[in-house]
């Protein structure tokens, strides 16, 4: 049904085996595969920099955009469809495109199933786990998409740190037939699986900590305006919200799920989480840099127009829009010297009319 994905996934991880056996590396070595799966991660991530720094670079125009898109919908709050077209017409002419923040994170769903049962494609032993009943001679004779039958018994029979790469913690012991000889336990698994999935989600909790300092940082700056209006209150209890469930809670369901996630697709998913944690504080980094350049460039303009001290300042209008400001200044003179009679003349009747009434 997917076969679209998994055959891509399974050829750049054979090329990356391939590309690592040339230079030296044991065919069947259990670090040739983990260094081949995490080939494959840097080769996707490296086609996602593009893409991701472009939403970053939209997450920050959103936050600076926000103060706009809360007006407007303070204005039309009670007109659904106007509001939707001023914000459309508010991002067209901003150049800001939503839908570019998601993009990353779209691709990689696809990419990370791919991996997910590629990897799991290896052992297609017993029945849990969506097995397709194999027995383990069937197994080892049958290739998994792109991988040829002499690779799915390499695979088999490849260990890091005396573990199979397709083993899990939740793994049922039918399968363990599948990688024969059996020269592993559950415990072994358990040893190699947890640091895998402790570093994920520390690591998944610092890129949050990292994002949400930074977003803290610059509305304390001044940067990015906080919420306001009426819904001011409700949106900053959301962003919290948001902030505490990227902190604590996707952290912990890396922990809660980690027992289903075998130890290949471990190393992709540490993999990517460390490259995410260093390259986005390169971009920000660079972001920030671009930014103070463009306040330098803006305070350095505004005193090269600035007039200098005890010098006369030019009037850029022209002719015919001097002579309409002047007449307008001059009527507006008027009509304060009218009402300023006009309270004088009030004021003096009132007066008579108390020098009568004594």
């Amino acid at each position: 049904m997917l076969d679209f994905i998994y055959y891509p996934i399974s050829a750049v991880m054979w090329f990356w085996r391939e590309v690592l056996t040339f230079l030296g590396l044991p065919e069947d070595g259990g670090f040739t595969w983990l260094a081949a799966i995490v080939l494959l991660t840097a080769t996707v991530k490296a086609l996602l920099v593009y893409p991701t720094v472009k939403s970053l670079r939209s997450g920050r125009q959103m936050q600076e955009l926000s103060p706009k898109i809360q007006a407007l919908r303070e204005r039309y709050k009670n007109d659904k469809e106007k509001l939707a077209q001023e914000t459309q017409k508010l991002y067209k002419e901003s150049g800001f495109n939503p839908i570019a923040g998601c993009l990353p994170m779209l691709v990689q769903i696809p990419v990370f199933l791919g991996i997910f049962h590629v990897l799991r494609s290896f052992n297609r032993t017993g029945t849990a786990f969506n097995g397709l009943g194999m027995t383990p001679e069937e197994n080892r004779s049958i290739g998994n998409y792109f991988f040829s039958v002499e690779d799915v018994n390499s695979f088999l029979d490849a260990r890091i740190f005396g573990v199979p790469l397709s083993a899990f913690i939740g793994m049922p012991e039918e399968q363990y037939a599948a990688f024969e000889p059996v020269d592993f336990t559950r415990l072994n698994i358990i040893l190699v699986a947890v640091p895998f999935i402790a570093l994920i989600a520390t690591f998944t909790h610092l890129n949050a900590r990292y994002t949400l300092n930074r977003q803290k940082q610059r509305q304390a700056s001044g940067k990015v305006s906080a919420p306001t209006g009426d819904n001011a209150e409700m949106m900053q209890m959301q962003q919290q919200m948001m902030g505490k469930m990227m902190l604590w809670v996707f952290p912990i369901i890396t922990i809660a799920t980690g027992f289903i996630w075998a130890i290949g697709l471990l190393s992709y998913m540490l993999t990517n989480t460390l490259w995410t944690f260093v390259q986005t504080r390169i971009v920000y980094a660079a972001m920030d840099r671009e930014e103070e350049k463009e306040e330098q460039e803006r305070r350095e303009a505004a005193q090269a127009n600035a007039p200098k001290p005890g010098a006369r300042k030019r009037d850029k209008r022209s002719k015919k829009q001097r002579a309409a400001d002047q007449a307008q200044q001059n009527q507006q003179a008027q009509q304060v010297d009218r009402k300023a009679a006009e309270r004088a003349r009030s004021q003096a009747k009132k007066k008579k009319k108390k020098k009568k009434k004594k």
